[in-house]
Order: C-alpha cells, then sequence, then structure tokens
C-alpha cells in the first residue's frame, strides 16, 4: 500500500490547501515493484479503474513490425495501461514488449482509488487527464526528433529531450540519470547500434556530451531546434504546418 499524492506531490497539489492533507491521508493505492529487466505483465491486474502510475523508475516500451523496432521511455509522473494494446492497429503484425531500465515503483488506480480519491477530489481527474496528454505531446516530439536527417543530431536532441524532464543539473553539466544503452538509444531514435555507437563518439570527441558512470553528461546548452520542437509541442501550432499534398 502507498499514498499516492505523498510519492506524486505533483498531484497533490492540484487539491486546494485546505482540503491537500485530508486528500494526501485518504488517497492509496495498492503497490507493486519491479527490478532491472523484463517484467511489465500485458495481463490486466485491474478489473477497471485508470491504470497503473509510475511513482519511481524507468521503463521503455517498444512496438516493432518485421523485427525493427521503435522505443518510449516512460517514468515517474506516467500513467499507464500496458494491457490495452493489442487492438492499436489489427491490420498490421505488431509486435510489443516491454522493459525495466530502472527499478520502478508502481501504484494500482483501481476502481476503489477511482471511488474514493476520484470521486471525493475530482481534481484528480483531470490532473491525470493532464498526464496522458503529456505524455502524447512527448510522442509528438520524439517524432519529429527521429525526422532529423543526421543521426547526431538525433541523439544530441533526444538526450536534451530527457533533460528536460528528469535531467539534473550539476557542476560539471546537465546529467540524464539513466544507463542507456546503445541498443536502446538506436530503438529510441530509429537508427542502428552501430550508427549510434559511431555518432555517440563523434559527439563526444565535440564536447557535447559524455558518458560517465551509467549516466550520460550533456554540456552547453540545449540544440535550437529542441526548444522549437518542446514550444510547437506545448502550443500545438507555432509554426504552420505546410497544406497536406492533393491525391490526385
Amino acid at each position: 500500500m502507498c499514498h499516492v499524492l505523498r510519492e506524486d506531490p505533483e498531484l497533490a497539489e492540484v487539491i486546494p490547501a485546505t482540503r491537500r492533507q485530508e486528500a494526501v491521508d485518504a488517497c492509496t493505492a495498492d503497490e507493486i515493484r519491479l527490478p532491472v529487466g523484463d517484467g511489465v505483465s500485458e495481463a490486466s491486474p485491474l478489473a477497471g479503474g485508470l491504470g497503473i502510475l509510475v511513482l519511481r523508475g524507468l521503463l521503455v516500451r517498444r512496438v516493432g513490425i518485421d523485427g525493427r523496432f521503435g522505443a518510449e521511455l516512460l517514468g515517474e509522473g506516467d500513467l499507464l495501461r500496458p494491457w490495452q494494446w493489442e487492438s492499436d492497429s489489427a491490420t498490421l503484425p505488431l509486435e510489443m514488449g516491454w522493459a525495466i531500465v530502472e527499478p520502478v515503483r508502481l501504484a494500482l488506480l483501481d476502481e476503489n482509488f477511482v471511488r474514493r480519491c476520484v470521486g471525493t477530489y475530482p481534481e484528480l481527474a483531470s490532473a491525470l487527464v493532464g498526464r496522458a496528454m503529456q505524455r502524447s505531446r512527448g510522442l509528438a516530439v520524439n517524432m519529429a526528433i527521429v525526422h532529423q536527417a543526421r543521426v547526431d543530431s538525433r541523439l544530441h536532441m533526444l538526450l536534451w529531450h530527457l533533460a528536460g524532464r528528469w535531467g539534473r543539473v550539476r557542476t560539471e553539466g546537465t546529467v540524464v540519470p539513466f544507463r542507456l544503452t546503445h541498443s536502446l538509444l538506436a530503438d529510441l531514435v530509429a537508427a542502428r547500434r552501430p550508427t549510434v555507437t559511431s555518432a555517440l563518439s563523434d559527439l563526444t570527441r565535440r564536447g557535447l556530451l559524455r558518458s560517465a558512470g551509467g549516466e550520460w553528461v550533456l554540456f552547453g546548452e540545449p540544440p535550437r531546434e529542441l526548444l522549437d520542437l518542446d514550444a510547437g509541442a506545448e502550443t500545438g501550432a507555432r509554426h504552420r504546418l505546410p497544406p497536406l499534398a492533393s491525391s490526385s
């Protein structure tokens, strides 16, 4: 059992101050802990409810067609429904899997949680919907990153994008505190692993980043293109999109 709003203070902040401590004490949920490795079941642990909230850790969702995979990193604050994917595209032979990159703690937001917490504190509903929309915006930024022509640019932008959410500023630079393998990075930027290894070596030689003790240290400022992508995803239309080409 865990106190969800104590674990996730950002959720607690949506409750009016006069009721916040009461909500923090009342909103509990069953907790699951999973170690590094494969291990997120696609069988639903819930009879209903909202889904699974990531309290701590990092995991990756991989989706592939014919042996080529894309990937999505998920972490603290994300709302998941791992069992809700089989109907995403009934016409394509999709392969899907989950892996734990950093040990995770998950809260099961089941029907009990909905009745006791969301029913009593309806502000939580909009906050949790906002989490789902935030995840959608993050995927849009990822899609824009993988459309960059050069793999070194994709990697540089991706690592800064991850730093925007999970990074820590230290004396030596901005740190992405996760062990991201070259194979995982290859899935995240839609490239081959040897190409990623070569691109990371080039970025290191140029003094833009380095790998240290299972972390990535970024130097300087985020690339200008990434700031534009993040702003565009946040506003929905920073730049006018080009018209779709006619099919005739």
